[in-house]
């Protein structure tokens, strides 16, 4: 078929492609769409309907929501039951659609992590922020202040009297009360003052900082979170928050106004709340969870199933020329690294995934369960859920096999 120059000009190779090669052109049932395509039938109003997970490019991060769901409800339930408030950490999800049905769950606010995460919560309507990392520096503290001045519950740690004055300061320029939290140390050496004297004599100055409004303690024992074995975990957490407990009742019985001790996290939710002293949990993981949590053993078992796998990355089989061996679109730009292990495979039992480099993952397929072919799109639990997130823009919520939502992320540091 010949095709006059004029016509390839004025249509564009595409066109000219779908002239010559129609069956290559036309969108073939169950083919793809990009990211881009997507927010253009969102943006005129064809909206998503009629869009499952299949028509997704890959990698994509994914949703579902009714496990989703099962785990706020859950959760909710634990706290109630537990008497303790929660306030969820949002670094975990970045994304004020998740926030917001933690709120409605019984959720007090969020918890995040940087001002990026903060900013991004408050702009979608968010209230009752704790910001759980130190926000050092002219940039930072000037843009906590401003956040501050139109979302007075706003509130930030301090660990270091330094530290203290610059909020004041700062706090005075712009005619507000800042709230803030001691930050103690649980023993990581991470951020944080020590428990005992040192936290009560940083508090007691933080008080007479004029434009401070000292809230409470925050105390958060990451490295407690992953202890392998139920009766481990839950010694290390005693071991690391009841420091910070006492420090709670001594600064109270000091006549400091504080209110609030927040911590804990979802490997040790069904712990803290035992050791009779903090009012919330901060628990993240629990949206989502992860193999990270998965591994490291719940009250009754080795494997940690308090919480079902709601995320998932999809990618898709690109090649595949040796018999027990395929390769897949998702590498290390697609799931997060900061962990020994990677992604499980989820649904084809036997099948193990190693990095392959930035696009790429192996698939070892000796002991797979069913097949598997070029083409197939395979879903994965991600190794740590929080940076996992963060590697994506959005997240795209199923109901079933339907594309419900997309969610934005607000990844990275604006």
């Amino acid at each position: 078929m010949k095709i006059p120059r004029r016509n390839l000009l004025q249509r564009g190779l595409g066109l000219t492609v779908a002239a010559v090669f129609p069956s290559l052109w036309t969108r073939a049932a169950g083919a793809t769409h990009s990211g881009s395509e997507i927010d253009e039938r969102m943006a005129d109003g064809r909206g998503l309907a009629g869009l499952t997970k299949h028509d997704l490019p890959t990698p994509t991060l994914v949703l579902d929501l009714d496990i989703f769901e099962a785990n706020l409800a859950r959760m909710s339930q634990h706290a109630k039951a537990a008497a303790i408030n929660l306030r969820p950490h949002a670094k975990t999800h970045k994304c004020v659609e998740v926030a917001r049905r933690q709120i409605k769950a019984g959720a007090l606010g969020v918890c995040v992590a940087t001002i990026r995460e903060a900013e991004a919560m408050a702009a979608g309507g968010i209230k009752g922020l704790l910001i759980t990392s130190e926000l050092v520096g002219p940039s930072k503290i000037s843009r906590l202040v401003r956040l501050a001045k139109t979302h007075p519950d706003t509130m930030a740690v301090v660990d270091h009297p330094r530290h203290a004055d610059q909020l004041s300061e700062a706090a005075g320029a712009a005619k507000i009360r800042l709230n803030v939290f001691i930050d103690i140390d649980p023993g990581s050496r991470r951020t944080g003052v020590a428990a005992g004297a040192p936290a009560l004599e940083l508090a007691q100055y933080a008080a007479k900082r004029p434009h401070l409004n000292l809230r409470g303690i925050h105390c958060y024992s990451g490295a407690s979170a992953h202890v392998l074995g139920f009766e481990a975990r839950r010694a290390h957490s005693q071991k690391a928050m009841t420091p910070a407990i006492e420090t709670f009742h001594q600064l109270k019985q000091a006549g400091l106004p504080i209110e609030i001790l927040s911590g804990g996290s979802t490997g040790t939710y069904n712990i803290d709340p035992e050791f009779k002293g903090m009012t919330e949990l901060q628990v993240g993981s629990y949206v989502f969870m992860d193999v990270d949590y998965r591994v490291i053993g719940g009250r009754t078992g080795p494997v940690y199933s308090d919480f079902g796998a709601s995320l998932m990355v999809i990618a898709t089989v690109i090649s595949q020329n040796q018999k027990n061996r395929a390769t897949v679109d998702a590498g290390f730009k697609a799931f997060a690294t900061d962990r020994k292990f990677g992604p499980d495979v989820h649904g084809i039992p036997g099948v193990k995934y190693q990095f392959a480099g930035d696009e790429h993952g192996i698939l070892d397929l000796q002991e797979a369960s069913r097949e598997v072919k070029l083409g197939d799109r395979i879903e994965f639990i991600v190794p740590h859920c929080d940076p996992n997130v963060n590697l994506y823009d959005r997240i795209y919520c199923l109901r079933g096999e339907k594309v419900e939502a997309v969610w934005p992320v607000a990844r990275g540091y604006l």
